[in-house]
């Protein structure tokens, strides 16, 4: 009877700070994710009103004339795709003539080092106009490279630049069906095409991300495309205008999100930019907790910190609408870049949990209705659908953490992982060595507050909210369970950093 008697005390307890501190703190809190929850729900229901209005396509497509076009591939010690990136880049659909393959080669590994040496003669054998170029000094992100390969010679006589990523694979129509966008519409300067993931069904963890990227491509980069003529750079499987991309500055590295960076910079000075929805370029996504969380924390503090670097400059802005600004300042970077992280880890996970513990707090019953910030756009099963929200939440942690980081300047905000990629080691060999587990401090930390609030409402409450804190603990705990075959590179630790730190 006596752990009874002290369970039942415990109500008791807490009511001792529950009036000064719990109660005004939590009060607050609710009011401020409702408040950001409706900025989030506005935001979606405009996006819903614009894709139902019709579309009026001006743009001229014509497929006369081959400019010339660089292709540039940044890599760095890729030993598993390097060899898929060059051929593939290799292989486009375009005179010989009129086309330069630039390998950005940032490896410090001296076998890869040797070994994209010995792929670019052989494609130059072959009679592919193919130039490798290296670095002295590796500072600069990835924005280092691409910046140093636009300085040689032989760039002034190319029009425009495709860039991709190491582990991305164009179709060999990818010029033909997005270069005459850009040659008979001298106002657009950026060509995006949408990813397609090549390993989306390996695990849990690659079918998330799937349906968190569709959502990105399908509602994001389209609605800016067609409301706007803006959007973010994806920092791959796009083709700029040099014109473009060097009245806006060229490659600069204070964030590390270089590519949205010179996207926001080159719309400032007036350029548009098109989205094909339909032009898909193959790619990896990361099959371990441990590279997915990187890359989301790049992907969140870049923003953020960009955000905190450029607002001033947006908004003095001379050259693009008050409407514009606006989009770039309160929808495109402060709703989804800022509010959608922070009101979705805090909301669900820390004050709907709290309010059973504290349950003079009322939340009205529309704000939780408004989740998710980020819906899949596709139609997938309903047990798919749980484990998207319960997923979503977790990587909130994360991506709150990462933007707080980003708008304070704090310690990792210069912090740039190189995401591991498996390439061929997709087809794990039998008796190949499991990946070692990690215990997360932080997820578990959360997971076990989310436990405690739920068995909590179970002896206590009279809400009957225990069922959604411990499905969420329990994703939470086993977070880190999500992953799939680590990759077998030497060092995914990326050699680009602010003045070569």
């Amino acid at each position: 009877m006596k752990p009874l008697s002290s369970m039942s005390s415990l109500p008791i307890r807490l009511a001792w700070v529950q009036a000064p501190v719990l109660v005004p703190l939590l009060r607050v809190a609710v009011v401020v994710c409702l408040v950001m929850s409706a900025m989030l729900f506005v935001e979606k229901v405009y996006k819903g009103a614009v894709f139902a209005l019709p579309i009026k396509n001006d743009l001229e497509t014509g497929n006369d004339g081959y400019p010339m076009v660089l292709v540039q591939i940044p890599m760095y010690n890729e030993k598993e795709v390097y060899q898929l990136s060059i051929g593939v880049a290799c292989g486009l659909s375009w005179p010989s003539d009129r086309i330069i393959i630039q390998v950005l080669d940032d490896s410090t590994d001296p076998v890869i080092k040797e070994l994209v040496v010995w792929e670019c003669r052989r494609w130059a054998s072959k009679g592919v106009n193919i130039k490798r170029e290296i670095r002295a000094n590796r500072a600069g992100y990835e924005a280092g490279p691409l910046r140093e390969g636009m300085k040689h010679s032989y760039v002034t006589r190319c029009d425009f630049v495709a860039i991709f990523d190491a582990d991305f694979q164009p179709e060999p129509d990818f010029l033909c069906r997005t270069v005459p966008f850009l040659l008979h519409n001298p106002d657009v300067g950026l060509v995006q095409a949408r990813w397609k993931f090549v390993n989306s069904d390996e695990c849990l963890l690659t079918r998330m991300q799937e349906m968190w990227l569709d959502y990105h491509f399908t509602v994001e980069q389209e609605f800016g495309s067609f409301a706007y003529s803006f959007f973010g750079f994806n920092g791959t499987s796009g083709v700029w205008r040099i014109a473009a991309l060097n009245e806006a500055g060229g490659w600069k590295d204070r964030t590390t999100v270089e590519d949205m960076d010179l996207a926001i910079r080159a719309s400032l000075k007036g350029w548009k930019f098109v989205y094909l929805y339909d032009v898909k370029v193959k790619k990896e996504l990361p099959s371990t907790f441990k590279a997915y969380r990187y890359q989301q924390h790049r992907w969140s503090c870049g923003p953020a910190n960009l955000f905190r670097k450029m607002v001033v400059e947006i908004a003095w802005n001379k050259k693009v609408s008050l409407w514009k600004k606006i989009h770039v300042i309160y929808s495109f970077f402060f709703v989804r870049k800022i509010v959608a992280h922070i009101v979705t880890f805090v909301f669900y996970c820390v004050v709907i949990p709290g309010t059973v513990l504290v349950p003079e707090v009322e939340i009205p019953k529309w704000g939780p209705s408004t989740y998710p910030p980020s819906s899949p756009s596709s139609t997938p099963s309903l047990h798919l659908v749980v484990f998207w929200v319960l997923f979503e939440n977790v990587m909130s942690l994360h991506r709150t953490k990462a933007t707080f980081i980003g708008l304070l300047e704090a310690g990792r905000v210069n912090e740039w992982i190189v995401t591991e990629k498996l390439g061929d080691g997709l087809k794990v060999k039998a008796g190949s060595k499991a990946p070692k587990k990690i215990l997360h401090l932080t997820e578990i930390g959360v997971g076990a507050y989310l436990f405690f609030c739920s068995c909590y409402d179970v002896a206590f409450g009279k809400r009957s909210y225990f069922v959604f804190p411990f499905l969420q603990a329990a994703a939470f705990a086993v977070g880190s369970d999500m992953s799939g075959p680590s990759a077998p590179t030497p060092s995914n630790r990326s050699p680009f950093r602010r003045n070569g730190k």
